[in-house]
């Protein structure tokens, strides 16, 4: 095995819930330090590991190699159980060599050291896969999606009997072993053609499937102590926000006011925002004023507030221009930029699918192809391809247009229409009965729609929104 194989190993042993991009951070942190070998792992201190993870995390790599410097391991063919690798004293001490004498985790399941070139012995259990698979396989084709989970579940059991943390290289390289053994039954192929490397899809759901099995055992992220004053079963709005899942933000809680921001200029800034309701306002001021005050408002948010509350102290929250605005200070991103270049360069792509593949095999699908060709205007773009993806997803899930768009007479105005026979769930109202004589404001108006519900919903799944009454 490459010895940059074995240190990135070294590393995912001692801190096994260490994601991939991490591990790799600290590798080329090592090899910058002249960290060549194994063995060069037990000259490294803490401050080395600082400017890539957390001192507690460093203190910890540092500990685990430094325990393995002063112990002696012993061979073992597996480490399923915590005491696998105890020396037994009736055996002779051996002295490893450079291309063994590696890092052992302290921690319970890690598999490790001496231990690294399990992967090169593994025999993927082809004789433990169903009968139907089996078949399936040996006559060279597709396996159903139900046997496909089966098998991965199978081999990721096998695995993890071995190695209690498999990494993504172990994954990958039994992925690869597998699909060149079936590869008609196996391969990534769209239309004939190998995709990529052919094996990652495969890799992913068994990097997947691993990441599940070791699920019960990462606990949650902390965010702050939950203390409670008296013995009731009721949680309070705080409590439910102390343990929260805080993956895709950049900027979840502030830690201090920006400068030269204080309190009383962002009660000002806040009842500001709220007279422009109603009024023309100006969005970059909206967006500027929604930016300076991102601490106050993730601050009332994280605490529980209601919607109703929220919508009332800051309602410019749940229009698109402030929405927009807390969105990218909550995670870094521009999402209507973002949106629009991934309809560029993947809508054609998903097209082709639904138009080429989805249209033969389902029924609904076809007939919405076939009314787009019947209807279609002449305009082309990326606005036209906005509208077709929005028609065939809704056909593909089986969905109703009912349910998205609401269509009222071609001459009404927006105070004419009755909003009692508007669905409750978020709608486009289209005038006339079809939507493409103005294909570029319904496609804006989709766009619109599908970012506002997809800030909305994030801002929701990342924030302990108490109740909307």
């Amino acid at each position: 095995m490459a010895e940059s194989q074995m240190i990135s190993d070294a590393v995912a042993a001692a801190l096994p819930d260490l994601p991939d991009q991490v591990v790799k951070s600290v590798e080329d942190t090592l090899k910058a330090l002249g960290a060549v070998t194994a063995d060069d792992l037990q000259y490294i201190t803490e401050g080395d590991l600082l400017p890539v993870l957390k001192p507690i995390q460093a203190r910890r790599l540092v500990a685990a190699w430094a325990q393995n410097k002063s112990s002696t391991p012993t061979p073992a063919l597996a480490c399923s159980s915590p005491g696998s690798l105890l020396s037994s004293p009736s055996l002779s001490p051996v002295t490893p060599s450079p291309a063994s004498s590696t890092a052992t985790s302290s921690s319970p399941g890690s598999c490790y050291s001496h231990l690294q070139n399990w992967l090169d012995t593994f025999q993927i259990p082809w004789q433990k896969l169903p009968e139907e698979l089996v078949q399936s396989l040996e006559r060279q084709k597709r396996p159903s999606a139900r046997l496909r989970r089966e098998m991965i579940r199978i081999v990721v059991s096998e695995m993890m009997k071995i190695c209690k943390n498999p990494t993504k290289h172990n994954t990958t390289e039994i992925a690869k072993r597998m699909v060149a053994r079936y590869p008609k039954s196996l391969q990534d192929v769209i239309d004939g053609d190998v995709i990529g490397l052919g094996y990652h899809s495969l890799a992913k759901q068994l990097q997947s499937r691993v990441e599940n099995v070791k699920r019960p055992d990462t606990p949650k992220m902390k965010k702050r102590k939950a203390a409670s004053d008296d013995d009731t079963d009721e949680v309070s709005a705080e409590q439910r926000a102390s343990v929260q899942d805080t993956y895709g933000c950049v900027n979840w809680m502030p830690k201090h006011l920006p400068l030269p921001e204080t309190v009383e200029s962002q009660l000002e800034k806040k009842e500001k925002m709220k007279t422009f309701e109603g009024m023309n306002f100006n969005s970059d001021a909206v967006k500027e004023l929604m930016k300076s005050t991102y601490f106050t408002q993730r601050k009332e948010i994280n605490n529980g507030a209601s919607i109703q509350k929220l919508s009332q102290e800051w309602p410019f929250l749940f229009k698109e221009v402030g929405m927009a605005a807390h969105f990218q200070e909550l995670t870094g991103v521009r999402l209507i930029e973002s949106f629009l270049a991934n309809v560029d360069k993947k809508g054609a792509r998903l097209l082709n699918f639904f138009k080429r593949i989805d249209a033969h095999k389902h029924k609904q699908v076809l007939d919405a192809l076939l009314k787009l060709q019947t209807e279609r205007s002449q305009s082309t773009g990326c606005s036209e391809e906005v509208i077709q993806m929005v028609l065939l997803l809704l056909a593909h899930f089986d969905e109703k247009e009912e349910h998205l768009f609401h269509f009222v007479e071609k001459t009404s105005l927006a105070e004419e229409v009755q909003m009692e026979s508007v669905p409750s769930t978020p709608c486009l109202i289209v005038c006339g009965k079809y939507i493409e004589p103005n294909l570029q404001a319904f496609s804006t108006s989709i766009l619109t729609l599908t970012c506002t519900l997809g800030l909305f919903t994030f801002m929701l799944t990342c924030s302990p929104l108490g109740d909307t009454g």
